[in-house]
């Protein structure tokens, strides 16, 4: 019998959505979470976002992007089943734009630019590569598959127009493996059961 190399799902997007959540201490609550989307492929088009929810915000959600189509999309579709608070399609999109710099032997830095904000949010002392792949509804609050190549970072931080966010990152074990609660995650693909 052969069996297919193939995923028998169908793709949603493909692209990078590397993360930050800070906190002051292990058990602490979450005081900055960020989770930054580079699409390639997607229903809405390709495009960037950023969803972030910090002090430096004064505890709101905020959203930037260069494509709201995307965004909207995502929104109600991944990003939403991932975070109830970055899924509110009522919250503004701010235009900005995206770039990126950086060697991940090292570090990886993400910057949003708007006429009225800078955000910059880096990772360093980066760990082991893993490489997760799951299936669409594995869990039920989970109706989507991935595949991503995740980073652990051991070191992140930041900057909202030069302020620093409070808080550092944290490690984590994934199925006994050395995480972290921030992370670069690249190669990133999502799926729906056909």
């Amino acid at each position: 019998m052969t069996t297919s190399p193939f995923d028998p799902n169908r793709v949603l997007l493909t692209g990078e959505n590397p993360f930050i959540r800070l906190s002051e201490t292990d058990d602490g609550p979450v005081t900055t979470e960020a989770s930054l989307w580079r699409i390639l492929l997607s229903p809405g088009g390709p495009g960037h976002v950023l969803f972030l929810h910090s002090e430096l915000t004064d505890d709101e959600v905020r959203v930037y992007s260069d494509n709201i189509a995307m965004t909207r999309w995502l929104q109600a579709t991944v990003q939403g089943s991932l975070s109830a608070a970055f899924g509110d399609r009522s919250l503004p999109v701010v235009e900005a734009e995206f770039a990126h710099r950086g060697d991940v032997r090292s570090f990886w830095t993400e910057t949003v630019t708007t006429p009225y904000e800078d955000i910059s949010l880096t990772w360093y002392d980066l760990g082991e590569p893993l490489l997760l792949h799951t299936q669409p509804n594995a869990a039920p609050e989970r109706p989507y598959g991935v595949n991503t190549l995740f980073l652990p970072a051991t070191g992140a931080r930041l900057t909202l127009d030069g302020v620093q966010a409070a808080g550092r990152p944290w490690p984590r074990e994934r199925d006994g493996r050395a995480f972290s609660t921030c992370a670069l995650a690249f190669s990133e693909s999502w799926t729906e059961a056909r």
